[in-house]
């Protein structure tokens, strides 16, 4: 395993690099946050308590969003974008010739990457928020550890929903078109527009029970103490369920997949 814990420490040092990136990221953040926190207010100030929220909680969701959006790699363009390209150039051949499980590799750093976003792009992005309206955050320490616990079982499904991703190039020789869709599922089911409470009746039920809600809801709705106790067990075993199952089906398409290498261009 520490092979694999040399390659997250190298997936944070590679992020961490590209400074002029991370602060135009943070500025990018911060303004959607603020487009998102006023319509939030508006929306709010005619419905309190819209979705269960209060307006205090549905700013903190905002931020939130913000702050996972790169963590959690909601919108996509992550690694899967140079996975494709390799698969696509035909130099996965040169991945599967390494001595590691070219899951875990990809994994551990994703899993780097994943840290260097909630520090790097995460933090700020709350300061400020807090700073400019009045958020509902946690007076304790254990609703933070237990977001953060949530956060990283949502990094694991969103790596493994964006591996599948990566794997169909193997047949469809580009991925954009998956991407693309991973995309819009993402933007749409992950809560990043509105709360998932918000949606009404089966299209919230369907939403609210599909791999996407680990990314941004629950983990939200963990930060506001909407889950605690057997509720925070049930969220837990929810996001590692989908977790262990989408990292399976990675597996078995994996495996299906360098039975029959098409390499291009090489």
């Amino acid at each position: 395993m520490r092979v694999y814990a040399v390659v997250a420490a190298g997936g944070f040092r590679r992020y961490a690099t590209y400074r002029i990136e991370t602060v135009a990221g943070l500025f990018t953040n911060t303004v959607f946050g603020f487009i998102l926190a006023y319509t939030y207010r508006a929306l709010w100030d005619e419905r309190p308590h819209l979705g269960g929220y209060d307006m205090p909680q549905a700013l903190t969701f905002v931020w939130l969003g913000q702050a996972l959006l790169m963590t959690c790699v909601m919108m996509g363009g992550g690694f899967e974008d140079e996975l494709i390209e390799r698969i696509r150039t035909g130099d996965i051949a040169v991945d599967l010739y390494r001595p590691v499980d070219l899951q875990l590799w990809w994994l551990a750093q994703d899993l780097g990457r994943a840290a260097f976003h909630l520090l790097g792009r995460g933090i700020v992005p709350m300061v400020l928020g807090g700073l400019a309206f009045e958020l509902a955050l946690p007076a304790s320490p254990g609703p933070w550890l237990a977001f953060l616990v949530a956060v990283a079982l949502g990094v694991v499904v969103s790596f493994a929903i964006r591996y599948l991703v990566a794997l169909s190039a193997f047949w469809l020789m580009d991925g954009a078109g998956a991407a693309q869709i991973a995309f819009l599922a993402g933007l749409f089911f992950t809560g990043m527009l509105l709360p998932l409470n918000l949606f009404p009746g089966l299209l919230g039920e369907v939403a609210r029970a599909l791999p996407w809600s680990s990314l941004l809801q629950l983990p939200a709705d963990v930060f506001l103490g909407k889950h605690t106790g057997w509720g925070l067990v049930r969220v837990y075993a929810f996001q590692a369920s989908w977790a262990a199952v989408l990292l399976l089906l990675g597996r078995l398409v994996q495996s299906a997949a360098t039975r029959r290498v098409v390499l291009q261009g090489g």
